[in-house]
């Protein structure tokens, strides 16, 4: 397996409006046999989305923390249940899921009260890019443009499928 080269001086193949694109274009340069180790893709225009999921409540909070908590009483259960057998390793686990679930469940309400509802909700952030480049080593750029269909490298073909 060879290690991906240094980048030096790139040049662009095509410029695609989402990165699922851009994968598909490294995707075909490989299928080609084109060495993708001297393939890069870069996105532009990066931006952070904070996609919001749900309305927390201190109810919600509680029930996430038993939930959280139950998982890790059943992950030490587990773990010490090696040592018991029959039915102490049962009780074991009844116990251990029931009691920290409760735990979990008084930790997470408690935590979401501190926060004196200054974030009353729950979400996820991601990364996106405005656009995303497929780059290539400068000497092999010429057969990258045309297993890509042709074109200059800055102005990829518009066809159906085509990079934007």
């Amino acid at each position: 397996m060879s290690t991906p080269t240094a980048p030096g001086a790139r040049r662009s193949v095509g410029t695609y409006a989402n990165y699922r694109e851009a994968e598909q274009a490294v995707d075909r340069l490989s299928d080609a046999g084109f060495p993708v180790e001297h393939v890069a893709i870069v996105g532009s225009g990066l931006r952070t989305v904070e996609q919001v999921t749900t309305r927390m409540t201190t109810a919600r909070a509680a029930g996430m923390g038993a939930g959280q908590g139950a998982i890790i009483g059943l992950f030490f259960a587990l773990l010490f249940g090696l040592f018991f057998e029959g039915p102490d390793f049962l009780g074991l686990l009844i116990y251990a899921v029931v009691l920290s679930a409760i735990f979990g469940a008084i930790f997470g309400a408690m935590g979401h009260a501190a926060t004196g509802g200054r974030r009353d909700f729950a979400s996820f952030r991601t990364m996106e890019a405005e656009r995303y480049e497929v780059m290539v080593d400068h000497e092999v750029s010429a057969r990258a443009i045309q297993i890509l269909g042709g074109g200059e490298p800055d102005t990829p073909p518009a066809a159906e499928g085509a990079p934007v």
